[in-house]
Order: C-alpha cells, then sequence, then structure tokens
C-alpha cells in the first residue's frame, strides 16, 4: 500500500498516512485530485479506479471515505478487506466511530492505523491482539498522567 486518506463528503481531509516518500507538494497534490475524483463518482459506481500507475481502492462508510492506493499488481479485495477491519477496529474501540472521533481522537486513529499496519503492510491480522496492543498503551498512558499529577506536601508524606 502506498497510502491511505480518510475524507468526509465535503472533501475535507481527515486522516493521511503515507507509505512512500513524498514531498508535501506532492502530497497535497495527489489528495487534492483524489478526492475530487472520488467525490465525482456516483455510489452504485465500482469502488476500484485505475489512476495513474496505481489502483486506488475505497469505501465509504456513513459520511467518511477510505482510500487507498496500492500497485497496479496487489489484490483489490485484500485491500477493501483491509479497510474494513480498520472500521472494525475503529468501531471496536471507539463503539461505533464516527467521523466526530477521528477529528477529536486522529492520535488514536493513527495508533490503531499503526498496530495494524506497518509499511503499509498488514502487521497483525487478529482484532483481538490489535485491540489488546490498544488497551495496554491506554493503561500505560493513564499510569503516566497520574504519576505526573501534583500533588500537595502532605499527600507526599502521607497525612491526608
Amino acid at each position: 500500500m502506498q497510502f491511505m486518506l480518510l475524507f468526509s463528503r465535503q472533501g475535507k481531509l481527515r486522516l493521511q498516512k503515507w507509505y512512500v516518500p513524498l514531498s508535501d507538494k506532492e502530497k497535497k497534490k495527489i489528495t487534492r485530485e483524489l478526492v475530487q475524483t472520488v467525490l465525482a463518482r456516483k455510489p452504485k459506481m465500482c469502488s476500484f479506479l485505475e489512476w495513474r500507475d496505481l489502483k486506488i481502492v475505497y469505501k465509504r462508510y456513513a459520511s467518511l471515505y477510505f482510500c487507498c492506493a496500492i500497485e497496479d499488481q496487489d489484490n483489490e479485495l485484500i485491500t477493501l478487506e483491509i479497510i474494513h477491519r480498520y472500521v472494525e477496529l475503529l468501531d471496536k474501540y471507539f463503539g461505533s466511530v464516527c467521523e466526530l472521533d477521528i477529528i477529536f481522537n486522529f492520535e488514536k486513529a493513527y495508533f490503531i492505523l499503526d498496530e495494524f499496519l506497518l509499511g503499509g503492510e498488514v502487521q497483525e491480522t487478529s482484532k483481538k491482539n490489535v485491540l489488546k496492543a490498544i488497551e495496554q498503551a491506554d493503561l500505560l498512558q493513564e499510569d503516566v498522567k497520574e504519576a505526573e499529577t501534583p500533588r500537595s506536601v502532605l499527600e507526599e508524606i502521607g497525612l491526608t
């Protein structure tokens, strides 16, 4: 996989993950072109399209489009399954994920994607294992927050 984009029906980019080195200018150009192309397609049209020397695989869930660019020889159906698995992971974590979850918790959405995909390849096929890793990271983050909360002098010496 070369990259994954999540964008709204209005064309607002919500998440982007690039697995190939490109300049910011090129990324913006690609994003603008693809968002326009995908949004212009009718709902009943195929979710695969040939674009430049890549294949684009996309799927719409509620108000979000999940769009992936893959090599010409890669399997489109596996890519659709990858998109679906990522949506399932987001759903499990957020409890029926919506666009606002992605907007306000984008770092978690990226973290879930990074636990699932590494370098554009599936790293972990088990949803249970991915969610367990995320849960452990959340617990670790909570422990760090608790350690950082300032305590009074009385609390420090155990008088409260």
